[in-house]
């Protein structure tokens, strides 16, 4: 029991205050030996509300230990500059971007009358042509159909190794001599 009183009267008493953020919230550090290893623990006291989206970046990657030191209050006022400097530049180009789509789409609506869908057949031209064996024969309709016959091929002696699945043995091709 009295190591128990003991560490809650050192949690209050080794604290070390580091910062408070903008939301009022305060951050405490605390050196502990742990295992016979020295550990510095950090840790936040919300103000009101227990709200861990109120905590900045920066401060959370100070609890997290990705930062040696706490950010002072010099650098998160640079910060926030930034931030808002940034937030005003992709409202603007928002705008700009806004702007240009709007003049672009009147040009269109005016330039061209119709609105049209993919021209099919230069899309079916651009593949090749039947290859050797297939027919391609045209309906009345405009559509294409292909059929295929099948042709034996002589099988050409290839010095290559072929095969695969059961077939295949490791180690038994050669090169040719």
């Amino acid at each position: 029991m009295s190591k128990l009183l003991s560490k809650i009267a050192g949690f209050f008493s080794n604290r070390t205050f580091v910062g408070v953020d903008k939301a009022g919230n305060r951050y405490f550090t605390r050196k502990e030996e742990i295992d016979g290893i020295l550990k510095e623990k950090r840790w936040v006291e919300f103000k009101g509300e227990q709200d861990p989206t109120s905590i900045s970046v920066e401060w959370i990657c100070w609890l997290n230990g990705q930062r040696k030191v706490a950010p002072t209050p010099e650098e998160m006022m640079e910060l926030e500059a930034r931030r808002e400097r940034v937030r005003l530049n992709v409202a603007l180009l928002k705008k700009e971007e806004e702007e240009r789509k709007a003049r672009e789409g009147s040009r269109k609506a005016v330039s061209s009358g119709k609105v049209g869908g993919p021209d099919l057949k230069s899309f079916i031209r651009q593949f090749p042509s039947a290859s050797e064996g297939d027919k391609v024969e045209q309906e009345s309709d405009g559509r294409i159909k292909e059929t295929h016959e099948e042709k034996e091929e002589p099988i050409p002696e290839s010095s290559e190794p072929t095969g695969s699945g059961a077939t295949y043995k490791p180690g038994t091709w050669q090169p040719p001599t």
